[in-house]
């Protein structure tokens, strides 16, 4: 069984990693940092890795900026997202301005600063940006990370 596992994640590859990485970045109670790991111990070139789990993690973020864009206050329903989330969110904007979006990587309440980015009409050229940073230096640390443990 073991080896079945194996040989679907290995024969996914990219296109798994690219899956799992959008996914992980929606509301959805999953994670690609597994998954990529997994791959760099099996060969598959490390930025490449890097480059996939950024891209599709940081269009899993788009696809939140744009519920909360389009869905304003249908959010909490659409996402199941609490009030006292989404209020949370909204003082670390006012806090910290737009570096918060550094942190979407981040478990629980990155999901919602993407969200309330929407929902505030955040520039989308800065939440590109620093978005798709955050996440890239997030991949970038967890392959440095791993490498190092493995080696």
């Amino acid at each position: 069984m073991l080896q079945t596992i194996e040989s679907v994640l290995l024969n996914y590859g990219y296109s798994g990693l690219f899956t799992a990485s959008f996914l992980a970045s929606t509301i959805l109670p999953f994670g690609s940092e597994g998954f990529l790991v997994y791959l760099t111990t099996r060969g598959f070139n490390v930025m490449s890795l890097v480059l996939v789990a950024t891209i599709g993690n940081f269009l899993g973020a788009c696809t939140s900026y744009y519920i909360g864009l389009k869905g304003g206050g249908y959010a909490e329903r659409i996402l199941k997202m609490k009030p006292d989330e989404i209020e949370k969110a909204e003082k670390y904007f006012s806090k910290y301005g737009s570096y918060v979006l550094l942190f979407t990587w981040l478990p629980l309440i990155g999901d919602v600063f993407t969200v309330v980015s929407g929902i505030l009409r955040f520039r989308f050229a800065v939440f590109t940006v620093l978005v798709f940073t955050g996440k890239f230096l997030r991949y970038l640390a967890v392959v440095y990370l791993a490498g190092a443990l493995i080696s």
